[in-house]
């Protein structure tokens, strides 16, 4: 661990900040990459692609939207394989040196069977819905320096659920917490915990030996939790990932003072002591930003893969002790903020229903692959609330204690609503000033913003205006050109703290905070993913601007 500054992007981490490095970190690697044309070609079924830089054969299996991929190489005596026509489901590849076959479509040989499993590959897709194919090394990291588990004295591990996704950790004479979100609103008072901590939550923090934040997003990373315990331990250490957004990126800006942040390497065992250890791993769909962990106590593993889409890259520890995920999914805006068009409250629900069950089966599907002995579902549990959203809770479980008459909306607010009279707003030109600094254009996309009440009505006196990201102007009316077009209408308290403050989309879109339509039914991803992820790391120089403005 290196006392010392590190520069990360275009934020400094100061000496509070510590980068643990070792020489094997995990690392990735892109193997092929195809155009969108050719992901657009790619028929059901198996198919058949070379590298002509390197000569290197692989395998794409795609099954509706799904698609798993494996390099052409057989795992016996590394023969090349081709389409078995004796098999007629189409999913079978038969081995050119000795017939081995592999059923492409599970990434298991039936023929010899029981024999190996092919290790798949890393299948990423770009805006533009263009496909790389990466290979992860060491592809199971938690593999080195493997330890046999030792017998354990009864309660000598003892895990405890807190709220959403935050558990206590009790490993021996150590503890550990995870993603403590206790109090306060995440996604600028979009979201609530549903259920009531335990009255000691903050004594339990002050405990732990280590805090574990898998992602920025503020249901993990909690600024109101973390602000209550640097009042008390402003020096407990906090572990995340090396991501390529840092989770702590709007540290300074939060005015909290915590001095013992480590950001670590994919794919290293942390040491605490000669029977704890932790590893994190990145996401393989969001790898800017998400990641995963696997804790080891005396030989067993607990694995948390929390918000992951595909936690490294699919390829995880299989019959760990624990395995806890998330299981209700919800992090976005759509479709429930979406009008206009398709979408109706029936579309809706019956998209919702759907995405639900695909989800749950995904993750059914994971747990009987990886077989832990115990899986523990969990985050999730939020609730959309504020008196402009809140319809009640109702006929909660028996014996469920619930937020429902203890949300503490009047200081979150207070911060909110100060934003709208800032003198910042006085002056028209802030517009051009702030998407000048978020830096997003060349882009064939009109947008029209929309300040609005807590109703979604227009707020008297606010603002309404055009953005071209094309050219990245501000017209009184929309361009006689062909162009996309999205009607954003956001609450002008969170807008104009996000706009302030130099934050993250997340707060509007994640948070409910805006009502959307959009002509034609076009998700524009690198619109979306600049806003919510990358964003400058400083905010804009609003001082100047104004002085400017004087």
């Amino acid at each position: 661990m290196m006392d010392r500054q590190v520069r990360k992007g275009s934020v400094l981490y100061e000496s509070r900040v510590h980068i643990c490095m070792e020489s094997r970190k995990q690392t990735a690697e892109t193997l092929l990459s195809l155009s969108p044309a050719e992901v657009a070609n790619l028929k059901d079924g198996i198919n058949f692609f070379r590298n002509k830089t390197t000569g290197k054969e692989y395998i794409l299996y795609k099954e509706k939207d799904h698609i798993k991929a494996c390099k052409n190489l057989c795992k016996h005596q590394g023969g090349l394989f081709m389409k078995d026509i004796e098999e007629l489901d189409g999913r079978s590849v038969k081995c050119t040196k000795h017939n081995w076959k592999l059923d492409v479509s599970t990434m298991k040989y039936t023929n010899p069977p029981g024999s190996f499993c092919q290790d798949e590959l890393v299948v990423e897709m770009d805006e533009n819905n263009g496909l790389s194919l990466v290979e992860l090394n060491p592809p199971n990291p938690w593999d080195s320096d493997a330890r046999a588990p030792e017998e354990l004295a009864f309660g000598e591990v003892q895990i405890t659920y807190l709220t959403h996704a935050c558990m206590d950790l009790k490993l021996g004479d150590k503890r550990m917490v995870f993603d403590p979100w206790l109090t306060g609103p995440a996604f600028a008072r979009g979201w609530w915990l549903l259920h009531e901590p335990p009255t000691d939550w903050l004594e339990r923090l002050c405990k732990a030996d280590l805090i574990y934040i898998s992602h920025m997003h503020s249901d993990h990373l909690s600024y109101p939790t973390l602000k209550r315990l640097s009042q008390r331990r402003p020096d407990i250490p906090i572990y995340v990932g090396d991501t390529e957004r840092p989770v702590f990126w709007n540290l300074d800006q939060s005015g909290i003072q915590l001095t013992n942040i480590n950001v670590v390497p994919f794919g290293i065992w942390q040491q605490v002591d000669k029977s704890l250890r932790f590893m994190i791993l990145m996401d393989g769909v969001h790898p800017e930003m998400d990641t995963c962990i696997i804790v080891e106590y005396k030989g067993h593993k607990i694995l948390n893969t929390v918000d992951c889409t595909r936690p490294n890259g699919g390829r995880l520890p299989e019959k760990v002790a624990l395995m806890m995920s998330d299981f209700a999914g919800g992090a976005s805006g759509f479709p429930m903020t979406f009008s206009g068009g398709k979408f109706t409250e029936e579309w809706k629900a019956q998209f919702i229903k759907a995405e639900r069950r695909k989800l749950l089966n995904y993750k059914a599907q994971l747990v009987k692959d990886l077989q832990p002995r115990i899986y523990c579902p969990f985050a999730g549990y939020f609730v959309e609330s504020h008196p402009s959203d809140n319809k009640g809770i109702v006929e909660p479980p028996e014996g469920t204690k619930i937020y429902k008459d203890s949300w503490d909306f009047g200081p979150y607010l207070k911060i909110l609503n100060s934003a709208v009279r800032d003198e910042i707003f006085l002056h028209s030109s802030w517009i051009k000033e702030y998407f000048t600094w978020a830096g997003f254009k060349n882009y064939n996309l009109v947008v029209r913003m929309i300040e609005t009440d807590e109703d979604f009505s227009p707020f008297p006196g606010g603002y309404d205006y055009l953005v071209d990201f094309l050219d990245l102007s501000f017209p009184k009316e929309r361009p006689s050109r062909e162009h996309p077009y999205e009607e954003i209408r956001c609450r002008v308290n969170v807008i104009r703290y996000v706009v302030k403050n130099g934050l993250l989309w997340d707060d509007l879109y994640i948070g409910f905070q805006t009502r959307l339509q959009r002509d034609p039914d076009i998700y524009h991803h690198l619109f979306w993913n600049h806003f919510q992820i990358k964003l400058p790391l400083t905010p804009p120089n609003w001082r100047s601007f104004l002085m400017h403005c004087g």
